[in-house]
C-alpha cells in the first residue's frame, strides 16, 4: 500500500502532526528518524538542511578572488549538505527515496522560508537528470492545536496553489546569493589592489543594518553642542508647593530638532524672565482628563530580544539561545523564532488550561508570586476572544512566544529571567488597561504687558489593572500634584535658571537597533516599496542576532558596554560603496524593491525568469562599478589628523587609503610622508594613528576592540619605509629580516581565523612613522594566506545576508 510522506520543518512538530493524527488513522511506530503507520510516513527537518554551493565547486578558476573572475553568475544553482545536518538530510532523502512511498505532503512552516527548506531537499534527494517527480501537496497550518492539524489534512492544498510561493523562496535564496558573493568578492578585491587580503563582506540585510549604525555614528561626530537654558520655578498653594516648568506657548516646530517650547537660547532672556516672575503671583489654570493604558502586545522573537537587552543588557544571540533552550529542552515556551504578536483564532481553549496551569498552587520558582494573578484572571473570566489577541490575520508562520500547558521544573538563572519575562507579559495583555487621571495645570505669571507661563504634569493611578502583574497598585503614582482650589492666586516662591547643552544623539544598542531593523521600512520614502517592508523590516527575527553578531565578527562594529560602535573599516566600507555609486547596498529600499517584486510573484504577476535577469544586472553593475574605478582615491568626508607630520611637522589629512602629509598649509604634496589605514589588515582608529604618529608606538590594543593582525610579540617592531619626496626611500626596523618574515606569517595565519581577539595584550613599535614595507606586504599576499582567508569567508559570507 502506497504511504504519505509527511515532512516538517522541526522535530517538534513531527510529533505534533503523530499526536493529532493517531486518534483518526492509527498509532504510530516510532524510529530513529521518522514516525510510521499504515497510512503515513512523517519525519522532520531541522530547519535548512541544504545550501547553494560555492563557486569553487563550479569551477576552479571562478573561485580565485579576482576581478578577473568576477562576476560570478552560474548557469543553474546545485545545492551541497550544510556540515552540521548532514545526517538529517540523509535520513531525510532515504524517506523520500522509499518505493512504497506515492506522495509527499509539505508541512514545513507556512510561509516562504518553509516552503523553500522543503523544495531543496526534494530537489537534492533527485539529480538533474532523474529529479524526484511524486505529487506533493501542502499542510498549511496557523495553528498547532490537535484539531487544527486534523483540519489541516483535510484541506491539503494542490502543490499548483503553491507555485508561485516556491518561485519567490527560491529567487530570495538564489538573490541573495548572487549579491552576497558577488558583492563581497568585488569590495574585497577592490580593497586588496594594493596587496594583501582585505576582507569586506557586503549582503542585502547587513550592510543597510550597518549603515545605520554608521549614520548614527556620522550624527554624533558631526553634533555641536549649544548651549540652551530651562526655567523651573516653584509655586505656593495654600495647601503647599509644586514644581512648573516654563514654556513658550506661541513655539512652533520646525526643521531644527534641537529646538522645544520649554527651551530658552539666550542666557540674558532666561535671567529676566526669572527676575521678572519671582515673587509675582499667578493665576492657575487646570484640565483633568482619564486615561487609560493597555498592556504590551504579547512577544515575539524581536520584542523579546529588545525588553532582555534593555533589563538583562542580553545580547540578541544571548536572548535567542535561552528561549531556544526554554522551547526544546524544557518545553515551556512555545517556538521562539516568531514575528508574530497574536494567537490563532481557536486557540482561546488552549490559552485557558495555560491559565489554570499558572493558576496552580505547587508551581515552584518565580512562578509563585504569579500564581495569585493567574487566579484572579480565571476567576474573572479575562481570558475570552478579542481580535487585538487572538486574530489569525496577523499570525504568520508562527504565533506569539507564550508559555507552554508544561510548568518549569529547574530553571538556570538567566532562563528563569527569561521566562518571567514572558510569563508577565502573558498574563497582563488579558488583564483590563491600567486607568488614571491625568492632570495638565498651567500657572501664569503677568510681568508688565508680558504673560509668563509654566506648565506641570500629574498622572495619578486610578485602578492598576495589568500593572497589577508588575507589582504596581493604586498607592504607586507617577506624580501626586497638590491640589489648587478654583480661583486661587498662588506666588511664585522661586525661580532656578539651568544651564544645560544640547546632546547628540544615543548610540545604538541591541535593543534600538534590532527595533531599527524591524522597522527599517519606514525609511522608504516610495509607498508601494513601505508596503511591501511593512511586515518584514531587515532580517527576520530569527536572523537578526546572526546579523549583529556577524558585523561584530567581521569587525564592523564592537560592543562597548551596551553601546554598538562601528570601526574604521565600518566607515571605509560605507565611503567604498558611495564612492562607487552603488549605494543601493546601504538601503532599505534594495530589500522593500524585492520584497514587493517577490510578493508579485507568489501572485503570479511577475515571472521567476525576470526577477532573476533583473538580479543578475544587479550583480554585474556592482561588479563593474568597483573593477573600472580608476582614480587614485574615493571620494569621502575625511579627516584632517590633529597631530603634525613627524617628518616635517606639516598637516596630516585622511584619503581612502592612507595617511599623507600635505604639507604646512595643508593643501600641498608634502614631505612624502605617508602610512596605510590599515597595516597588517587591520583597520585603525583615527585616535589609534593620533597616538601612533604622535609617540612612535601603538600598544598594548584592548582585547574588545579589533586587534591588528601584525606582530605578535608585545612591543615588537612594525617594519617601516620613510619615502622622500625625491623617491628615495630608507627603511627603519628593530626586528631582522628572519623574524619580520616569521611575524608576518603569524600574522596571516591569524587573519584566515577572522581576526578572533587574544586575551593578551599587543603592542606595535617604531622609530619613524612611515608607509609599510614592501617585505611585510609581499608577506600578507602568499598564496597560503589568500587560500585560507578565502576559504573562511566562504564560509561565513552567508551572514552577510
Amino acid at each position: 500500500m502506497s504511504k504519505a510522506l509527511v515532512i516538517a520543518e522541526k522535530p517538534s512538530v513531527a510529533q505534533d502532526i503523530v499526536r493529532a493524527l493517531t486518534p483518526t488513522s492509527g498509532k504510530f511506530e516510532k524510529h530513529d528518524d521518522h514516525f510510521e503507520n499504515e497510512h503515513y510516513v512523517v519525519t522532520s527537518a531541522v530547519g535548512h538542511l541544504v545550501e547553494i554551493k560555492a563557486p569553487e565547486e563550479y569551477d576552479v578558476k571562478r573561485g580565485k578572488w579576482s576581478f578577473a573572475h568576477l562576476p560570478v553568475i552560474p548557469p543553474h544553482f546545485d545545492l551541497a549538505p550544510i556540515d552540521k545536518a548532514k545526517s538529517r538530510l540523509n535520513a531525510v532523502v532515504k524517506q523520500v527515496k522509499r518505493k512504497d512511498v506515492g506522495e509527499l505532503i509539505n508541512a514545513c512552516d507556512a510561509g516562504r522560508e518553509g516552503e523553500l527548506i522543503f523544495r531543496l531537499i526534494v530537489q537534492y534527494a533527485g539529480t538533474e537528470k532523474k529529479p524526484i517527480d511524486k505529487p506533493v501537496r501542502r499542510l498549511w497550518l496557523q495553528s498547532m492545536t490537535p484539531q487544527a492539524i486534523r483540519d489541516g489534512f483535510e484541506r491539503l492544498r494542490s502543490d499548483a496553489d503553491l507555485r508561485g510561493l516556491a518561485d519567490a523562496a527560491r529567487s530570495r535564496s538564489e538573490a541573495d546569493w548572487l549579491v552576497g558573493i558577488n558583492g563581497t568578492r568585488a569590495m574585497t578585491a577592490f580593497n586588496s589592489r594594493d596587496g594583501g587580503f582585505f576582507l569586506t563582506t557586503v549582503g542585502r540585510v547587513q550592510t543597510p543594518t550597518l549603515s545605520i549604525v554608521v549614520e548614527r555614528e556620522e550624527k554624533i561626530r558631526k553634533h555641536v553642542a549649544r548651549d540652551y537654558w530651562e526655567l523651573k520655578a516653584t509655586f505656593a498653594a495654600q495647601a503647599g508647593e509644586y514644581e512648573g516648568k516654563w514654556f513658550d506657548p506661541a513655539w512652533k516646530k520646525n526643521d531644527d530638532a534641537e529646538r522645544r517650547a520649554d527651551r530658552l537660547w539666550n542666557e540674558a532672556d532666561a535671567q529676566a524672565i526669572a527676575q521678572a516672575v519671582r515673587g509675582q503671583p499667578a493665576t492657575v489654570t487646570e484640565e483633568s482628563k482619564p486615561s487609560t493604558q493597555s498592556s504590551p502586545q504579547l512577544y515575539d522573537l524581536t520584542l523579546l530580544q529588545r525588553e532582555a537587552n534593555s533589563r538583562f543588557g542580553f545580547s540578541a544571540k544571548t536572548t535567542l539561545s535561552i528561549a531556544q533552550a526554554l522551547y526544546e529542552k524544557h518545553k515551556v515556551l512555545t517556538y521562539p523564532r516568531t514575528d508574530s504578536k497574536a494567537l490563532p483564532e481557536d486557540y482561546v481553549g488552549v490559552v485557558k488550561q495555560t491559565m489554570e496551569m499558572l493558576a496552580a498552587e505547587d508551581l515552584p520558582g518565580p512562578l509563585k508570586a504569579l500564581s495569585a494573578h493567574a487566579r484572579k484572571a480565571v476567576k474573572e473570566g479575562y481570558v475570552k476572544p478579542n481580535k487585538r489577541i487572538f486574530d489569525n490575520a496577523k499570525v504568520s508562520d508562527h504565533f506569539a512566544i507564550i508559555p507552554t500547558l508544561q510548568a518549569p521544573k529547574s530553571l538556570t538563572e538567566v532562563e528563569a529571567k527569561l521566562y518571567d519575562l514572558v510569563v508577565k507579559r502573558f498574563l497582563a495583555v488579558f488583564y483590563p488597561p491600567a486607568e488614571f487621571l491625568v492632570t495638565t495645570r498651567i500657572s501664569t505669571v503677568k510681568a508688565g504687558s508680558a504673560e509668563h507661563r509654566f506648565q506641570t504634569h500629574g498622572k495619578v493611578m486610578v485602578k492598576p489593572g495589568w500593572l497589577a502583574v508588575y507589582g504596581r497598585d493604586v498607592e504607586d503614582a507617577d506624580a501626586t500634584l497638590v491640589p489648587v482650589e478654583p480661583g486661587e492666586v498662588v506666588r511664585t516662591e522661586s525661580v532656578d535658571v539651568n544651564a544645560l547643552k544640547t546632546k547628540p544623539p544615543a548610540r545604538y544598542t541591541e535593543a534600538t537597533l534590532l527595533s531599527a531593523m524591524e522597522s527599517a521600512g519606514k525609511l522608504i520614502d516610495d509607498d508601494e516599496l513601505r508596503e511591501a517592508m511593512q511586515e518584514k523590516g531587515l532580517g527576520t527575527p530569527a536572523t537578526r542576532a546572526q546579523t549583529i553578531e556577524g558585523l561584530i565578527l567581521e569587525k564592523y562594529m564592537h560592543r562597548d558596554g551596551r553601546e554598538l560602535i562601528p570601526t574604521a573599516k565600518a566607515f571605509q566600507l560605507m565611503t567604498l560603496l558611495r564612492g562607487l555609486q552603488v549605494e543601493e547596498l546601504t538601503q532599505p529600499e534594495l530589500t522593500g524593491n524585492w520584497e514587493y517584486q517577490l510578493a508579485e510573484m507568489e501572485k503570479g504577476k511577475l515571472s521567476r525568469d525576470a526577477f532573476m535577469r533583473e538580479i543578475a544586472a544587479m550583480t554585474q553593475k556592482i561588479v563593474a562599478k568597483a573593477k573600472e574605478y580608476d582614480r587614485d582615491t574615493i571620494p569621502g568626508d575625511y579627516a584632517t589628523l590633529k597631530t603634525p607630520c613627524p617628518k616635517c611637522g606639516g598637516v596630516v589629512k585622511e584619503n581612502y587609503r592612507r595617511f599623507t602629509c600635505a604639507g604646512q598649509s595643508g593643501d600641498a604634496e608634502g614631505c612624502g610622508f605617508s602610512i596605510s589605514k590599515i597595516p597588517g589588515g587591520r583597520s585603525f582608529e583615527l585616535d589609534e594613528v593620533e597616538s601612533f604618529i604622535a609617540d612612535k608606538k601603538i600598544g598594548p590594543l584592548e582585547a574588545s576592540a579589533p586587534r591588528p593582525a601584525g606582530p605578535s610579540r608585545p612591543n615588537s617592531s612594525w617594519r617601516t619605509t620613510t619615502r622622500s619626496p625625491t623617491g628615495n626611500s630608507s627603511s627603519t626596523s628593530a626586528t631582522t629580516p628572519r623574524r619580520a618574515k616569521a611575524t608576518a606569517r603569524r600574522s596571516t595565519s591569524r587573519r584566515s581565523r577572522a581576526w578572533a581577539p587574544a586575551p593578551s595584550a599587543r603592542g606595535m613599535s617604531t622609530s619613524t612613522a612611515a608607509a609599510t614595507s614592501a617585505s611585510t606586504r609581499s608577506a600578507r599576499t602568499s598564496p597560503a594566506t589568500s587560500r585560507a582567508a578565502r576559504s573562511s569567508c566562504s564560509s561565513r559570507w552567508r551572514a552577510s545576508r
